[in-house]
């Protein structure tokens, strides 16, 4: 028997609706930022994040009430579907697709429309290895407001690689749920999971990368600058995860990136090959922070010292020195320069309570921003 599912009626003007299939060059337009009059693939931004007004219709569609999950049967193996494990395995379109579609949801969610469910009587494992307040909370939440429910798998739940090996519980897990999130620490568990579950696996991070990180980072700038080709993007102190899926950022999408960090914390070297060799981007790495943040449109910071390296937290504060990104460091970037961290911000270490609560910090519109990327990153790994 078909059901037939509204996810809404039109809207009023001031209201936003959805286009599933619409890309992020699909001519959506949001208000031109005075600040910054840039265009991202045919959007206009606003300098300070507003959000779109989108003026379209809700599609009604009829499906079967017995057909499988979009995103597999249930323990069976994946056709076509693809993994979000690194942002350089998809192209420049599925990129800016996934950002487009970001943009979508955000404006229907603040809009306070409540009635787009395509997340309806699906459920999401989710695998926590490290401890997170923003990765849980953006992920439960998002999959919460479309419709979905997520479970929270601490540490102790499944010790995954201890008490049981992960090829099981990618093939177990994926008989109960539709999609897999997985915050770990080794990026092998990421890799085996993936290879064994039958249903989509977002990282949610690594040891090696965070790719939700960035794509919230690319939505954020889009927001505030216009577009992300064509930026400077400094990232100022340790060469770890969030640089590594930066550069894989800039293998696939065309921007000035540059990583400045202390003499013996620089990221991989295969990374920075791989992002230098895809010949899409100016990438630099640099151990001299006043003269790479010069010109920078935006300025990006992270604790000098990550989980599993507090230990290292004295040794790292005295070879960081002179890494902290502060007012006169800001300065130096000039009166347009953002400032990014990705938190959670050690204030008065790696930046200073002033750059953080300066009004160009866009710190907060990116922690929120994990959550709409996030979104958009499932409904495209699910089809829908």
């Amino acid at each position: 028997m078909a059901a037939v599912s509204c996810y809404s009626s039109p809207i009023a003007s001031e209201k936003a609706s959805l286009s599933s299939s619409r890309s992020i060059s699909s001519g959506l337009h949001l208000r031109q930022s005075t600040r910054f009059p840039r265009k991202f693939s045919g959007i206009s931004v606003s300098s300070q994040g507003s959000f779109p007004v989108l003026r379209r219709q809700f599609s009604c569609q009829a499906s079967s009430a017995t057909s499988p999950p979009s995103s597999a049967v249930k323990g069976q193996a994946k056709a076509d579907l693809k993994d979000f494990l690194h942002i350089s395995d998809f192209d420049k379109a599925t990129i800016l697709k996934i950002l487009g579609r970001a943009v979508e949801v955000k404006a229907l969610l603040k809009s306070g429309e409540r009635t787009f469910l395509p997340f309806k009587g699906k459920t999401m494992a989710m695998i926590f290895a490290k401890p997170s307040m923003r990765t849980r909370v953006s992920f439960e939440t998002g999959f919460f407001l479309l419709g979905g429910h997520a479970i929270y798998l601490g540490p102790d739940d499944i010790q995954m690689g201890k008490r049981e090996e992960t090829r099981d519980v990618a093939r177990v897990l994926s008989r109960y749920n539709d999609i897999i999130m997985a915050r770990v620490f080794a990026h092998q568990d990421i890799l085996d999971l993936a290879k064994h579950a039958t249903v989509p696996v977002v990282n949610g991070l690594t040891d090696y990368n965070h790719p939700c990180q960035i794509m919230a980072d690319a939505l954020t700038i889009i927001e505030h600058i216009g577009q992300l080709e064509g930026t400077k993007v400094v990232y100022v102190g340790d060469g770890n995860n969030i640089v590594h899926s930066w550069l894989l950022m800039a293998a696939v999408i065309p921007f000035h990136f540059v990583c400045v960090c202390p003499k013996g914390f620089e990221p991989d070297e295969k990374t920075v090959e791989k992002a230098q060799k895809a010949g899409i981007s100016k990438i630099e790495i640099t151990n001299d922070p006043k003269e790479a943040v010069r010109g920078a449109d935006v300025v990006y910071s992270d604790v000098w010292a990550s989980m599993g390296q507090k230990e290292e937290a004295a040794h790292r504060r005295q070879a960081f020195q002179g890494f902290q990104v502060n007012e006169n460091l800001m300065n130096l970037a000039g009166p347009k320069a953002f400032f990014m961290h990705c938190l959670p911000a050690e204030r008065g270490v790696e930046v200073t309570n002033g750059v953080v609560e300066a009004p160009n910090s866009i710190v907060f519109p990116q922690a929120e921003n994990r959550m709409h990327a996030q979104n958009a990153i499932m409904l495209h790994l699910l089809g829908l």
